[in-house]
């Protein structure tokens, strides 16, 4: 009788240690998961962890992955670049550490996130065809690397990603985990010059340049937004926060300092003297903007240049209600 009730309490005591260590593995044991589904034939999303409202995320269509993110790219020169690439063509530059790199959007538009490295560090290229806005990010946190991927869903009418490592979701304007394991952890984001192909290539001529040679099968001198564009409706559903008469694809650069954000009309810069002093969260910097072009950046009082987005206004706005507007 001892020894059954000894063998009773020792099978107790196993049973509860091995409750505690999965509770401490699995946080979401014993509660009701929050599932978000990832499409067919995908494991669903755990956003039980969320700074959003489930509501808020939208399904855009695709499946996770259905929109391929680049984690091998492959580069050629400026010179080979001229085999698919025009003048006017729009591109994403970016200089990181004494290296230039060039990514065009008539690539990004069908992958929408490239994993790369640009300067012997890791870097992150995100290109949102929704809200017209190129980021790029410094994927480590603390010293953990993140590889992106595209959910298929959709905040506030711009692309979702996800990382590999947690299966969080983050926001590409906000630049941080919205759901899931990492949310709260936000990415530095790097400045970058959306501009034109000749723009770029003349800034920086030893530029090395997205290849269209991807090993998907796409034909990227076609645009399947094209149609898109020509129109000021959106697909999705934003917030409507009126703070100006401009167009909802109107193309702004939009910045962000300590706590202050302004955006500023290509349609009124154009307007305007191509370089404007300004002030933005108590510091001074300069709007550079080239007509011919079409291409805006910022820079601090040392000409240093700063993480600007250049995004279509309706996102920027759904983003930053509060935003003042240049006039």
């Amino acid at each position: 009788m001892q020894a059954t009730s000894l063998k009773n309490s020792c099978l107790a005591l196993s049973f509860s240690f091995l409750t505690l260590c999965q509770a401490a593995e699995f946080p979401a044991l014993g509660q009701q998961r929050d599932l978000l589904s990832a499409g067919a034939g995908q494991p669903p999303f755990d956003i039980t962890k969320r700074s959003i409202p489930k509501e808020a995320l939208h399904d855009g269509g695709p499946p996770k992955d259905g929109i391929p993110a680049l984690d091998q790219p492959r580069f050629v020169t400026a010179e080979e670049a001229a085999a698919f690439l025009k003048d006017k063509d729009q591109v994403i530059g970016v200089y990181r550490n004494g290296e230039a790199k060039t990514y065009p959007l008539k690539v990004l538009v069908w992958h929408e996130v490239v994993n790369d490295e640009v300067g012997g560090r890791p870097s992150t290229v995100s290109y949102c065809p929704l809200n017209g806005a190129g980021v790029v990010y410094d994927p480590v946190v603390s010293g953990k690397q993140f590889t992106f991927g595209v959910t298929g869903k959709l905040y506030n009418s711009t692309v979702v990603l996800y990382d590999r490592q947690t299966q969080s979701l983050w926001s590409q304007v906000t630049k941080e985990a919205i759901a899931g394991p990492s949310t709260g952890v936000k990415l530095e984001m790097i400045p970058s010059l959306t501009t034109t192909w000749k723009h770029w290539k003349t800034l920086h001529p030893e530029t090395r340049v997205l290849s269209p040679n991807t090993g998907f099968r796409r034909d990227y001198n076609q645009n399947p937004y094209a149609t898109y564009y020509a129109s000021d409706q959106l697909m999705f559903p934003v917030p409507k926060n009126v703070k100006s008469k401009l167009r909802n694809k109107e193309r702004v650069i939009g910045l962000e300092m300590n706590g202050v954000s302004k955006a500023y009309a290509f349609s009124r810069l154009k307007k305007k003297a191509t370089l404007i002093e300004d002030e933005v969260g108590g510091e001074k910097i300069h709007i550079h903007f080239d007509p011919k072009t079409e291409t805006a950046s910022i820079t601090d009082s040392q000409g240093n240049m700063l993480p600007a987005f250049t995004i279509f206004w309706f996102a920027w706005q759904a983003f930053h209600p509060a935003t003042q507007v240049f006039e």
